[in-house]
């Protein structure tokens, strides 16, 4: 039936239509001859129905005509008439068709003829005898199963060329009632063609107008059917490989109708896995490849609807998220760039563990069905699937009630398996998951299983794991109950090393990682305990000096916050000199911490340290990073001035006039000045130990003071935030 009354529409425009070819439709459907149609009067077929139905009477209504009136058959092409004209008699004697086969019939042909009849029905029509086909398919939709794509088609193509108002609306409240009964073929048949035959535009263009727009918005309206044509454009998107049309105009379609108000609210029951399928469906789009004339990178652009297929499955899962009360988790997202990362091959899983974070912090309601349906996705064949389940099982660990509801053996064994994955980014995400789970009060008892994992990370050569590693460390110190020393004695060869990492993140995570455990250990270093940290602060002392002039904004400012750390847990009383050398990298701050500090008690008790702190600072003088040179030449300077003769032996002087002498042709003329100041500082103090020993106090009486080194100002200094607060630095008005 629908081969034949479509067939014919194909060659010339659908409302065009005869009645000829409805009726040749009806003939080879019943498996009668064709031929030439009867002009003359023939009884209308709903009129032949038995009086049990009387729920099908609502038919005859909009299209009885006058009794007695004879029936035409026009022209192809030209108008067509009421479709009491030319339709088929009913079957007479012992062959008539059982009554169920027969409504059937006459429920298939009034429907496909006023489907293909809205056009040139007129205002007034289009609205009749869509209301009429609307209540007709409310009734008895259930038995047009084969008639489904053809109404579809016919319908889809005429929409956009009806009015706007109310006979579109007319029209579209057709496929409303359609999908009543066959949601998933109005929905399968609007986002798919199966048959590959040219009838038409592809459905899917027809989301380039704002008719597809309305017949979403209307579905989406009619909360009978809205939650049963979400649930199918679900399985139409999990179906699509990669960014196919039917993928596209399913995502599309998603995001048209949870834009509606409301309509979020059927998604009860499917939200967690309507949340994930978006997500991971952006997973797949970041991943897959791109065509030369698709974007690299997508841009947000709020003017008219989303075109790329990423940013419409954005939109959708931005219209999800809004509509169930989560504008707070869009908003954060925005403000942190996740939806960019979202879209990003590379940045796709920093951008679910954003939005985790941001749902736990905002919309904790849907947490308990996210971590339920993410259990078996863990365990997926699909790598990207899998991942993106596995950054979020990652996210929502920050959640202590959602983490409850797995045993924390459980959760720790699945974490730590993952350590073993050749893949790093599966013990990147591994790490980061022992990180929130040292934030569980109820986890501490595992440390002894979780501090192995995360200490062997930091010889990992993968910038994130080192990163996680050390993330998770510094957040295991801020429980109850730390281990301290365990740390100090376990960092102590693993830590100083990263102090001075080339990558700028884990100089900056390392340093604040020592920050963390002075202050967590800074009750036992004022009462002289500590050992293992107290060595592991002093073996760190110059690197931090030297890291206050860091390029690097954040390591700098963290070995500031460090250095802040050890002067409170040592009670040195040099923080404003500290300070004051980070900010304004002033020479006679620096001066006086050099004089100070080697005395302090705490320092002192390690015989060395001067010679230590020297040999330490030599090696930054072939750092490739111009303010450590000059840094770390300033530095000698003051800490030669500084020193007695007999506490520097006579091959370390050798060794550093010999590198700084060096260093005084280096390309940039302030580390070259600096050097030769320092060059000098050297040689005053070889000459003050190579003189003739005496008497105490004789030799106290006769020694000549050393000028202090005199130092230009540094063009390196960064610009002080204290100027923010109208404070001015040392000597400044």
């Amino acid at each position: 039936m629908a081969g034949g009354v479509w067939g014919r529409a194909r060659e010339a425009p659908v409302g065009a239509l005869t009645l000829t070819a409805l009726t040749e439709g009806i003939r080879a459907r019943q498996g009668q001859p064709q031929g030439p149609p009867s002009t003359g009067p023939q009884p209308r077929s709903w009129e032949l129905k038995p009086e049990a139905e009387p729920q099908t009477q609502a038919l005859t209504a909009p299209s009885e005509a006058e009794p007695g009136r004879g029936a035409t058959v026009p022209e192809a092409g030209s108008e067509p008439c009421s479709p009491n004209s030319a339709l088929e008699p009913a079957p007479e004697g012992p062959h008539q068709v059982p009554q169920n086969s027969w409504e059937e019939a006459v429920l298939a042909d009034l429907a496909l003829y006023t489907a293909a009849c809205l056009e040139e029905a007129g205002f007034a029509g289009t609205q009749a005898t869509a209301l009429t086909l609307s209540s007709a398919l409310e009734a008895r939709g259930e038995r047009l199963e084969d008639q489904v794509h053809a109404l579809v088609r016919g319908l889809l193509a005429q929409v956009p060329s009806l009015a706007e108002g109310r006979p579109r609306r007319a029209a579209l409240r057709v496929l409303s009632a359609l999908a009543l009964e066959h949601a998933r073929d109005v929905v399968y048949f609007t986002v798919a063609d199966p048959t590959g035959l040219p009838v038409g535009p592809h459905p899917a263009a027809q989301f380039e107008t704002g008719a597809a727009a309305e017949l979403w918005h209307s579905l989406s309206r009619n909360q009978r059917v809205n939650g049963q044509v979400l649930v199918q454009l679900l399985w139409a998107l999990k179906g699509a490989l990669g960014p196919e049309p039917q993928a596209l105009a399913a995502t599309r379609a998603l995001g048209e109708m949870l834009a509606v108000s409301g309509c979020v609210g059927a998604t009860k029951g499917f939200y967690p896995h309507l949340l994930l399928a978006l997500v991971t469906q952006l997973h797949k789009l970041a991943c897959s490849p791109r065509s030369p004339d698709m974007p690299k990178i997508w841009v947000l652009s709020h003017r008219g609807p989303p075109h790329s297929h990423a940013s419409c499955a954005v939109e959708a899962l931005k219209a999800l998220l809004t509509g169930d009360g989560g504008r707070m988790v869009v908003t954060c997202m925005e403000q942190a760039g996740g939806w960019r990362r979202l879209v990003g091959a590379h940045t796709h899983l920093e951008g679910v563990l954003l939005l985790a974070s941001a749902m736990v912090a905002h919309a904790d309601h849907h947490l308990r069905g996210l971590f339920a349906d993410l259990l078996p996705r863990l365990r997926s064949a699909d790598d990207l699937q899998r991942l993106t389940a596995m950054a979020f099982f990652t996210g929502l660990l920050q959640s202590r009630p959602t983490a409850r509801l797995l045993r924390e053996e459980v959760i720790l064994e699945r974490l730590l398996t993952w350590q073993g994955d050749p893949e790093p980014t599966v013990r990147w995400l591994g790490l980061l998951g022992l990180g929130h789970l040292a934030l569980n009060r109820r986890k501490v008892r595992h440390v002894s299983t979780l501090l192995p994992a995360l200490l062997g990370a930091l010889g990992e050569g993968d910038s994130r794991l080192v990163g996680a590693a050390l993330g998770a460390l510094r957040r295991l110190l801020l429980r109850p109950r730390a281990p301290v020393r365990l740390l100090s004695v376990e960092l102590g060869p693993r830590l100083p090393p990263l102090l001075d990492d080339t990558r700028d993140s884990i100089r900056a995570s390392a340093v604040g990682l020592l920050g963390s455990l002075v202050r967590r250990g800074r009750g036992g270093l004022r009462l002289g305990l500590r050992g293992p940290l107290r060595k592991l602060v002093l073996q760190s002392l110059v690197p931090l000096l030297l890291r206050l002039h860091d390029p690097s904004r954040d390591a700098a400012e963290s070995s500031e916050w460090t250095l802040a750390r050890c002067d409170q847990a040592f009670c040195w009383g040099l923080l404003e000199e500290m300070v004051t050398v980070a900010h304004y990298d002033s020479p006679e701050a620096l001066s006086h911490l050099c004089r100070r500090l080697p005395f302090c008690p705490q320092v002192q008790r390690y015989p060395g340290h001067v010679p230590n702190f020297l040999s330490q600072t030599q090696g930054y003088l072939r750092s490739p990073q111009d303010p450590l040179r000059r840094a770390a030449a300033v530095l000698i300077g003051f800490l030669v001035h500084h020193a007695s003769p007999g506490y520097v032996n006579q091959d370390l002087l050798s060794s550093l006039f010999q590198d700084l002498g060096q260093l005084q042709s280096d390309p940039e003329p302030a580390v070259a000045a600096a050097a030769h100041v320092s060059a000098q500082q050297v040689a005053m103090l070889a000459r003050a130990r190579g003189r003739p020993r005496g008497p105490r106090l004789l030799r106290l009486a006769s020694r000549p003071a050393r000028p202090p080194p005199v130092f230009a100002d540094s063009p390196f200094q960064r610009p002080s935030l204290a100027g923010r607060w109208g404070c001015s630095g040392p000597g400044r008005v």
